[in-house]
């Protein structure tokens, strides 16, 4: 039986905790409020017992590791030497950019998508195809009229999956269709799935490289243990990278601008994917936690909008309807003092949207919902 703890993290030098003065409750950036497995403590602990801290690199045994649980969680068969280990995902996709597109060249997202992707496309000065989701039928769905289009003018596609912020996991039928028009159009494929370990209420997670050996060979795919099991900190993830001509690229793009993996990145790594009931054991707590918080929503603000994710810890709210004075992040932040992640962050023309991390103790989920339901009274009764 796992006990998830959650410590106080306020005067932690965590980013979550330390941004906003001591009165607002953070529930912005996506990390977890719950500790660490303890094998992966230990296994950082017992790293240090060896004095001599130099230079590193991912050993065999890793690599091991990673392989087969890509094939136990995935059902992919991946090779070890498929596997390039990157401080994390996000300088895996701009690497993945540098290398393969040139200034000008078209780039398929779907929006709203998490910043960080989204402001890719302007480091290296690309066209920015982007594709809006719609809410049909209780779920996220992508005009697929619009996605082949765009696809007509890309030169590649970063695809999220698990979505950030929408929680959305994509189908086989839709993954299907998209590495589809990458083959069709000859698309670079660059798939984020960091998130992949943390899909909820039995879901499995597909990796869109795995659909052939066609798609593969064209194929980018991210991964870390940082969201799972809430090691962010630590520093690491991992591309796959099936085609090694495309391995030579992507290790040339690194230009001197991305280092290796750290000693304490890869030691958490190696003992995070054996954590088994503790993903569990928070993939039964997020799911308990999203659910209270739609519950929770309805009856609080029942003009708010949000279709459950079905990964992870975040949740996407449309507060159009409460007709809130300023933009929502904006208003709960100054009138709730509680944290949310802006909406224009994600695209643009969402200031009445706003990200929610419900990866916290029910606890201070309810205080947040508190004070947001009170400051959101406040206005209609003005």
């Amino acid at each position: 039986m796992v006990t998830l703890l959650s410590p106080d993290r306020r005067g932690s030098d965590c980013n979550k905790w330390g941004r906003y003065p001591a009165d607002v409750i953070p529930l912005w950036v996506a990390d977890m409020d719950y500790a660490a497995d303890p094998a992966i403590v230990q296994a950082l602990q017992d790293r240090l017992t060896h004095p001599v801290l130099g230079y590193c690199g991912p050993g065999e045994k890793l690599r091991e590791i990673l392989v087969a649980a890509i094939r136990r969680d995935h059902g992919w068969r991946i090779e070890p030497d498929w596997l390039m280990f990157l401080p994390g995902v996000e300088p895996g996709f701009n690497m993945a950019l540098h290398a393969f597109t040139q200034p000008g060249d078209g780039l398929l997202q779907e929006l709203p998508v998490y910043k960080p992707l989204r402001a890719s496309a302007g480091f290296w000065e690309l066209d920015l195809l982007g594709v809006d989701q719609i809410q049909r039928d209780g779920a996220w769905i992508s005009d697929e009229p619009a996605l082949a289009a765009a696809a007509a003018r890309a030169r590649a596609h970063i695809l999220c999956n698990p979505q950030n912020p929408t929680g959305r996991v994509y189908t086989r039928d839709e993954l299907e269709r998209r590495a589809e028009l990458c083959l069709k159009h000859d698309l670079v494929l660059i798939s984020d799935e960091i998130h992949c370990g943390l899909t909820l209420d039995g879901r499995a997670h597909l990796p869109i490289a795995s659909l052939s050996p066609e798609i593969a060979r064209r194929s980018i795919t991210l991964m870390a243990a940082s969201k799972t099991w809430n090691i962010a900190g630590l520093k690491a993830a991992f591309a796959i990278v099936p085609d090694a001509s495309m391995r030579m690229q992507m290790l040339a793009a690194k230009s001197g601008l991305v280092d290796s993996v750290n000693i304490f990145g890869l030691a958490g790594t190696e003992a995070a994917y054996g954590c088994l009931e503790w993903r569990d054991a928070i993939r039964a707590q997020l799911a308990a936690n999203r659910d209270l918080l739609a519950r929770q929503l309805a009856l609080r603000m029942p003009k708010a909008r949000m279709i459950p994710a079905q990964a992870s810890f975040l949740a996407w709210i449309d507060f159009t309807a409460l007709e809130l004075p300023l933009p929502a992040a904006e208003f709960f932040l100054h009138e709730a003092r509680v944290a949310l992640g802006a909406g224009n962050d994600f695209g643009i023309g969402l200031e009445s949207w706003a990200r929610l991390n419900f990866g916290t103790p029910p606890e201070t989920l309810i205080e947040a919902l508190d004070r947001m339901q009170a400051a959101s009274a406040a206005v209609s009764r003005d």
